[in-house]
């Protein structure tokens, strides 16, 4: 008679919450201004790349500005993207934030209070608002975390 195999689980990693630090940023400035200021202050390169797309109302397609880094470090990516639209916001919620910046970092080597603070020296930006992901709610918050 054969030995029965033993079935063994693996636990797969997927993208958490945690992983995820998002930032809201209050700024005049055009995106891609606001993109090379925080590239020289992150030493990054946001690059302009594929939009956020939405359907606000049936048959109108609202397309929000995103500029990309993810050459920095292995897995860890940065993301500048457009909240607002003349009146129409990507994140409704929050209708004070002009663009959200967020990183994707698995390894959790960036600290949120760091970023944060370095965002608040660039002279362009006017505030900065944390996100806690784990209790702010809004239907459009998949375009972000996927």
């Amino acid at each position: 008679m054969k030995n029965p195999q033993k079935i063994k689980r693996v636990q797969l990693k997927l993208n958490t919450i945690d992983e995820f630090i998002i930032l809201g940023i209050v700024s005049t400035e055009p995106d891609y201004k606001l993109s090379l200021s925080i590239n020289r202050k992150f030493s990054i390169s946001l690059r302009n790349a594929t939009p956020v797309k939405d359907r606000d109302i049936p048959g109108e397609e609202l397309i929000f500005s995103r500029f990309t880094d993810n050459r920095m470090a292995p897995g860890v990516v940065f993301n500048l993207v457009s909240n607002r639209i003349e009146k129409k916001f990507l994140l409704k919620n929050l209708k004070n934030v002009d663009y959200i910046f967020q990183v994707y970092d698995p390894e959790n080597e960036h600290d949120q209070d760091d970023i944060a603070n370095k965002l608040r020296e660039i002279d362009s930006i006017n505030a900065v608002f944390k996100i806690d992901l784990n209790t702010f709610k809004d239907k459009n918050l998949h375009f972000l975390i996927q």
